[in-house]
């Protein structure tokens, strides 16, 4: 597994829970045939997932509650 500097992934968010569920369904959509947003030489769905968060192309947004 590649090495990821955990101060990367989690910058710009508050909780380390909301960054791994948004690894797992995107690593989720990976796996379902999603298209990758980044160049990587990795196969894992997980890695990649990952990768994408830190490199900013994927976020979450919190829904308001009404």
């Amino acid at each position: 597994m590649a090495y990821m500097p955990v101060e990367k992934i989690f910058k710009g968010s508050d909780s380390i829970y909301k960054i791994t569920i948004l690894a797992a369904r995107r690593a989720v959509e990976l796996n379902n045939g999603a298209r990758k947003l980044i160049d990587t030489a990795t196969s894992k769905f997980s890695t990649i997932a990952l990768e994408e968060i830190t490199a900013g192309k994927v976020k979450y947004k919190i829904k308001e509650n009404k």
